[in-house]
């Protein structure tokens, strides 16, 4: 069973885990293709100038030597640069993504070979139109080449929020002694801290509105539900949270600073057979 804290677009590990990993969005993914494409047409065009200069007046050969460019240049270099470098290529390692799995590991060669070859039809053939199409239509924007292999472009670019330091205001503080916030999702504890750092700089109207909508939602999870107003009521559950936390760190690190011991001992005797 899936805990409550995961939502429907995360990965949820053999463990029950979730795991919060975010797909690139379609503008990041158009201009990472743009660049790749761009980047692979100035290769190739060099590449075919150099048969052309290399041998001159033979048709047949230069047919033959120009299929081998477009060879490398549409299936042989993009599956040996993503494979290589785990999902990268020059026009995501530009806007941060990359390419893995649907369980969030690394893709293999048969991953980028099937984008690859998939890739000369949508993205080539039709000028990038099917794969913008199908792209749109996905909840992870992903092109008929990512549907096939069982991938999609993850975002890794995404900007890590400054800690909310807000104290449990001092009207909750006896409530905050009782109170059992342990089962509210993550997921909702994270969209209430967003809430909190950006509620300053938000119209009064909007703000009243969506501490209401949070603070229902949060009371689904808080026993007892104290009487205070919305805002500060979420502002109690957030910092309550925290506490709770680095409460639950800093004895887990102790647990391990007296059981080092035991472990370094552990370490230096011989594997039973």
């Amino acid at each position: 069973m899936v805990p409550a804290a995961a939502e429907e677009d995360d990965l949820v590990t053999g463990e029950a885990v979730p795991i919060d990993l975010r797909p690139a969005g379609f503008a990041l993914r158009a201009a990472g293709a743009a660049i790749d494409i761009l980047a692979t047409a100035v290769v190739a065009a060099c590449l075919i100038r150099l048969v052309f200069w290399a041998v001159p007046g033979d048709t047949a050969m230069i047919t033959a030597l120009i299929i081998v460019v477009l060879a490398l240049c549409l299936i042989v270099g993009p599956v040996t640069v993503e494979t290589l470098t785990r999902g990268k290529s020059l026009g995501r390692l530009a806007v941060g993504a990359r390419i893995v799995r649907d369980d969030g590991g690394a893709i293999t060669v048969r991953h980028a070979f099937v984008r690859a070859l998939t890739g000369i039809v949508e993205l080539y053939m039709t000028l990038g139109g099917l794969a913008a199409l199908i792209g749109l239509l996905s909840p992870r924007t992903k092109r008929l080449g990512d549907v096939l292999a069982g991938t999609y472009a993850m975002h890794e670019r995404v900007p890590r929020p400054f800690p909310l330091l807000l104290p449990v205001p001092e009207p909750l503080l006896d409530w905050a002694r009782i109170a059992d916030v342990a089962r509210m999702p993550d997921p909702l504890a994270r969209r209430i801290a967003a809430f909190l750092r950006q509620a300053p700089g938000m119209s009064p109207g909007s703000r009243e509105a969506l501490a209401r909508a949070l603070a229902a939602e949060a009371a689904r999870y808080a026993h007892p539900v104290p009487p205070a107003p919305p805002e500060a009521f979420l502002a109690g559950v957030a910092a309550l949270r925290r506490e709770r936390e680095a409460a639950a760190l800093s004895r887990q690190a102790a647990l391990f600073e007296r059981l080092e011991p035991v472990i370094s001992r552990r370490r230096g005797m011989p594997e039973r057979g």
